[in-house]
């Protein structure tokens, strides 16, 4: 008779990911990273254990948007004070000071919520250019755009 395995947290073994957003769909990209930082794409995945790998996304600012997202999907958010709901669209987001915020949002919001979310959330480094200081990991590239022809927008 066989049994599920179900991992602990000291048996889990992390990878390190290397990703390039440049030219990739949002959406798509969020989706695929959501899945690998859970720990979904491992045959021995256990739901209620951080087993997922540690993911570096670089180039966070050439994301791409299909359709008029870029213009009218709009973030909001509170100021805390009496009829302080502001918004900025996505557009506004990627231009501005912190563009690899847009997505670190996109994945946030596709894992499920509650501690563990948080604890995997820390396994994601998303930074705006082309450089990162995790050389010494020695990550692994993995070319999302391959994946899919729809992955990747011109």
């Amino acid at each position: 008779m066989k049994t599920t395995i179900s991992l602990k947290p000291a048996d889990v073994k992390k990878d390190w990911v290397l990703i390039d957003a440049e030219g990739l769909v949002l959406g798509r990209l969020a989706a695929i990273v959501a899945s690998r930082l859970r720990g979904k794409h491992k045959p021995q995945f256990t739901p209620h254990v951080d087993c997922g790998d540690n993911i570096i996304i670089v180039n966070a600012e050439k994301v791409k948007l299909t359709g008029k997202k870029a213009e009218q999907s709009v973030f909001y958010y509170h100021t805390g004070y009496a009829g302080g709901i502001k918004g900025r669209t996505i557009k506004d987001r990627l231009a501005s000071a912190h563009p690899q915020r847009v997505v670190e949002k996109a994945i946030e919001r596709m894992i499920t919520r509650g501690p563990l979310q948080r604890q995997q959330m820390k396994n994601l480094y998303v930074y705006a250019g082309a450089e990162h200081p995790h050389a010494a990991q020695q990550p692994k590239p993995f070319d999302v755009g391959a994946l899919n022809a729809k992955n990747r927008r011109v």
